[in-house]
């Protein structure tokens, strides 16, 4: 319903209101991948390492392959942080609490500073990325931005289902218990280091495609992206939103953008204060996250529906 919701009335939308949209949709993949962590009692302050990962691939992809393609993009963004994960995950999966917080914040540094320093992807600057295509065709001027509005919905609402089933799973149920007892999980027969790296995986291949998507809708790419403020953002957006729901983190990061974009038109130099404010007040109230509203509604509906 909220696809169809998306692709019917985005058509409506100005230009302006399809940016926002698509850019909360390609943050909200990076905190659903945070919320998975956060099940597990992990906090990672690197993930900006693979949202910079997949948004340098999809860049990559135009600038010496001449590959331009939505989708293509995404699933290149995918594989490479999934990939890189899946190698420095097995460091990771060691580590536990402030430790493993602080080694990816350590990581996503070291690829920052690499950035800097290569001057084959525009050093400090970045780089443009060519104009977004769809399956081959180039959408016209005043299409492009509702092509990857629809394309950003269709991928990041499937993502959402898939990673709602695979909580489901005996592996994604693990993710609480690691949390509360991890001796406890190691006793009953399963690997909690193997289900570390499973869920560190899935949280960068999100976030791989979140940055290609981000790519993709900005048009320009730099090392700011794998910075630390980025990957506390994301973690802003998950705490915000809540981890009740894979809903949560796309309604979190759509009202992070809409009080982003008003608080910089009201206040243009001080539009930080204004955020911080705004966001501050939200999380006193509602320490559980946004979701957690409707958690409560739920609960009361059920006694007195």
């Amino acid at each position: 319903m909220v696809l169809v919701a998306l692709l019917t009335g985005g058509l409506f939308l100005p230009q302006w209101a399809m940016f926002i949209v698509t850019i909360a949709f390609a943050k909200a993949l990076v905190a659903l991948g945070l919320m998975i962590l956060l099940r597990a009692g992990l906090i990672s302050f690197g993930q900006a390492l693979y949202y910079c990962l997949g948004a340098y691939a999809a860049g990559a992809l135009g600038r010496f392959l001449g590959i331009a393609d939505i989708f293509v993009q995404m699933l290149a963004g995918a594989a490479a942080a999934g990939i890189a994960a899946f190698i420095l995950g097995f460091l990771l999966a060691k580590y536990r609490g402030i430790f493993f917080g602080l080694l990816s914040l350590a990581l996503s540094m070291i690829l920052y500073g690499l950035l800097v320093k290569n001057e084959t992807l525009g050093s400090t600057d970045g780089f443009n990325i060519l104009p977004s295509t769809l399956f081959g065709t180039r959408p016209g001027p005043a299409w492009v931005r509702y092509a990857v509005l629809a394309s950003a919905a269709v991928v990041s609402l499937g993502l959402a289902l898939v990673v709602h089933r695979y909580l489901r799973t005996p592996l994604g149920r693990l993710a609480p218990a690691i949390k509360d007892n991890e001796i406890r999980v190691e006793y009953m027969g399963a690997s909690a280091r193997y289900a570390v790296h499973v869920i560190y995986v899935v949280a960068a291949v999100l976030a791989g495609v979140g940055g290609a998507l981000a790519a993709t809708t900005v048009g320009h790419i730099d090392p700011d992206m794998a910075f630390w403020t980025t990957s506390g953002e994301f973690i802003f957006i998950t705490i915000l939103a809540g981890t009740g729901s894979v809903v949560a983190p796309f309604a979190g990061a759509l009202i992070y953008e809409i009080i982003h974009t008003t608080a910089y038109d009201l206040s243009p130099n001080t539009w930080q204060l204004s955020l911080g404010a705004a966001l501050l007040i939200i999380i006193v109230f509602l320490p559980q996250g946004l979701w957690s509203l409707v958690s409560k509604m739920s609960t009361r509906y059920a006694r007195h529906p």
